[in-house]
């Protein structure tokens, strides 16, 4: 499989996707971009956008919101690109256009798999680390699996002078980790996952991540860090 999983499409005082221009232009080599606007309402808004976004660094961009046939195109994509957004509304989405097994089987058969925040959540084996507002509900919080492990996009760090009193982003990574027995990866804005066809996982951007494990204190993993070995993790979730 290859998978490029984005923390976020927007850095501050860049265009979208600049911060990781390398890496996505790298990873689609070429090949047509498929893109799923499911996370936004305004699907037809969203594709310009990314079409646009993307067009800058010469690659083509589909929108599959005007397919006769989705499923079909999604089997036939080269690479498949999920936005971010709300990441129940993608998953909902997904699930009542019947998507969720022809993306699975694309990416297995050797597409391409793009994500960014929603679209990144989509790749773990639920959206249960999603930052997001249940604004509707999806059937079940089962997600597309690709990858064995949970990922939390756009991780904040504790802020000592913040007067929130609100749970903090690592609490509430706690707390999950109390009901489901699976890691979970922290992606600093500005960072993403690169997964490539051998098998191997790899951090990238400046920026570290911050992995959590049931049972251990949270570790900070560098910038560039080989990350293989939570491809051979055992999820152990609450029931969905």
């Amino acid at each position: 499989m290859e998978l490029l999983l984005l923390s976020n499409s927007r850095s501050p005082g860049q265009p979208m996707f600049a911060h990781a221009v390398e890496a996505l232009v790298e990873f689609v080599a070429g090949r047509r971009v498929t893109f799923l606007p499911y996370a936004l309402a305004d699907h037809a808004e969203y594709v310009q956008t990314v079409t646009e976004a993307l067009g800058r660094y010469e690659i083509d961009v589909t929108g599959l919101h005007t397919s006769a046939d989705r499923v079909a195109d999604v089997r036939g994509a080269q690479v498949l690109f999920l936005g971010g957004g709300n990441t129940f509304r993608l998953l909902r989405a997904l699930r009542s256009l019947g998507l969720v097994e022809p993306i699975r089987d694309a990416v297995l058969a050797g597409a391409g798999y793009m994500g960014a925040s929603a679209g990144t959540n989509m790749a773990c084996p639920t959206l249960r680390t999603t930052n997001d507002m249940p604004i509707v509900e999806p059937e079940s919080f089962r997600a597309l699996g690709l990858i064995p492990f949970q990922i939390n996009p756009h991780y904040l760090d504790p802020n000592p002078a913040s007067t929130h009193m609100g749970e903090t982003r690592e609490e509430r990574l706690v707390q999950f980790l109390e009901e489901n027995d699976v890691p979970v990866l922290g992606l600093r804005e500005g960072s993403w996952l690169h997964l490539a066809g051998d098998g191997k996982a790899n951090l990238g951007g400046p920026h570290s991540a911050r992995l959590f494990e049931r049972g251990h204190d949270p570790v900070e993993l560098p910038a560039g860090a080989d990350l293989s070995s939570l491809l051979a993790s055992q999820p152990h979730f609450d029931a969905p």
